[in-house]
């Protein structure tokens, strides 16, 4: 632990609220400028272009990030001569020429990815422990944040009616009160972002009360976070049938959002739920229209699908940061790409479905990738929240939180679900008082523990055949 945070954590309630305030002006300073307006204003005229007109501004979009990478970036430099690149004048080559990025890889030369006349420095630092606890840093200009909070503001928050003038929460993986406090306050008031900050680290059933009360005391308009975290909020208040919490919308992040999770945040808080889609690495965004569809942000970046079947591996080329490109990276998460219309009107392009990271897909015995098993814990089964283990293709270990009306039928109702899906595989129960937390306080429903080369070879065939198998 630093210095720093040991003495946070021996600070009074009322001083950590002043801590954090200072920290949220200064974040401020950063993503909001006179310009932050009329960049918010651009973002939603732009919701209605046609895929054509998106198509013509990627590719001149791509053109310019292709191009200064081969020119300016010390690692895609030295990868240059390999390229079909014959000239400094010509257009940079196709996407598909290009190799994939790998985490490990900007984990270990992070500082290799920056442009040689850009200076860190003057440069916004995004330290992220990231989904499997292995750091990375992203470097960011003025510019860059600035241009990717208006975005925030348009579409994660001017499409549900709010903006960052409200007051609103947060639940999240911080520690903002130390993790051994038993007794409230667990959160942390942010004046110079208008935000309450929730600790998921201390939603245990004897203390959410009091997170409950601060929502209503701080006279919080909105929340976003974990999902898993806004859903234990919601269960404590539809079971004390509270009435005084009304929201205008959930916003989720950081994990997939199940439909029973939705259905407990819409009833407790009387709010529509919206789910988002981003990473640190900020190579592709994503969120939830008014009709239920997941909308791409084409100004981020571009997504390839890796795989022979409409549903892959995401690979990521950003577009947004300039400064510090990345061009065909995989980011770990999988899913669904559509052509479709959204009856919404907006012409940015959908993402069908995101089944969550790799690890959050299970495998059959006859090759098959299976994600978004949460249909099975619809609830007639009288389960709060459960976890599926996969060791092998042979089995698969589910915990499960028992509910008020969970019996031995329902126990053989949730293995036959599972069987419908993943085929010839046993299925194992276990009861449990709680499902376990990642060190962020993140809730994985789906746990596959195969090896990453068996998982790779399973679905793609051999690894070196990956590569070719990447399409828009």
């Amino acid at each position: 632990m630093s210095i720093a945070q040991t003495v946070y954590d021996r600070l009074p309630a009322r001083s950590r609220s002043v801590a954090a305030s200072a920290r949220g002006f200064y974040l401020n300073w950063w993503r909001y400028g006179r310009e932050s307006e009329r960049l918010v204003e651009k973002a939603l005229e732009r919701d209605s272009w046609t895929s054509d007109q998106w198509a013509d501004w990627q590719s001149e979009r791509l053109q310019l990030v292709l191009q200064r990478a081969l020119r300016s970036v010390p690692y895609y430099k030295a990868i240059g001569a390999t390229l079909p690149w014959p000239h400094k004048d010509e257009t940079a080559p196709s996407l598909d020429a290009w190799p994939i990025l790998e985490k490990r890889q900007l984990r270990e030369m992070s500082r290799a990815f920056i442009s040689d006349d850009c200076r860190t420095s003057k440069m916004f630092r995004e330290h992220t422990s990231g989904t499997t606890g292995t750091s990375l840093d992203i470097w960011l200009t003025k510019e860059t944040v600035r241009s990717w909070y208006a975005l925030f503001e348009a579409r994660c928050r001017r499409w549900y009616g709010v903006s960052r003038h409200d007051r609103w929460a947060i639940v999240g993986g911080q520690l903002v009160v130390p993790v051994q406090q038993k007794r409230p306050p667990f959160w942390v008031w942010n004046a110079g972002m208008n935000q309450l900050y929730l600790s998921s680290y201390h939603l245990s059933p004897d203390m959410i009360d009091g997170y409950l009360d601060a929502l209503v005391r701080y006279r919080v308009s909105y929340i976003l976070g974990y999902p898993s975290a806004m859903y234990r909020l919601a269960l404590r208040a539809l079971r004390s049938k509270r009435k005084d919490i009304r929201l205008k919308v959930a916003i989720t992040n950081a994990e997939p959002v199940y439909n029973y999770q939705r259905d407990a945040i819409t009833a407790a808080f009387t709010c529509p739920v919206r789910e988002t889609y981003g990473m640190a690495e900020i190579v592709a965004a994503a969120s939830e229209c008014a009709e239920g569809s997941l909308h791409q942000w084409p100004e981020v970046g571009i997504i390839e699908v890796a795989g022979s079947s409409p549903a892959g591996e995401f690979i990521c080329t950003g577009l947004l940061n300039k400064d510090m490109p990345l061009i065909r990276y995989r980011v770990g998460d999988r899913g669904t790409l559509s052509d479709r219309k959204c009856a919404c009107g907006k012409g940015l392009p959908v993402v069908e479905k995101i089944e969550g990271r790799n690890d959050d897909v299970l495998f059959t015995r006859d090759g098959r990738a299976v994600g978004r098993l949460d249909p099975v814990f619809k609830g007639d089964l009288g389960i709060e929240e459960a976890q599926i283990i996969q060791h092998s293709l042979a089995e698969v270990h589910v915990k499960y939180v028992r509910g008020e009306e969970f019996g031995p039928r329902q126990g053989d109702d949730l293995k036959a679900r599972i069987q419908e899906r993943l085929g010839d595989m046993h299925v194992r129960l276990e009861e449990v008082t709680a499902i376990p937390r990642t060190a962020r306080g993140k809730f994985k429903a789906v746990v596959c523990n195969l090896p990453a080369e068996v998982r790779r070879e399973i679905e793609y065939g051999p690894l070196e055949n990956l590569n070719s198998t990447a399409t828009k």
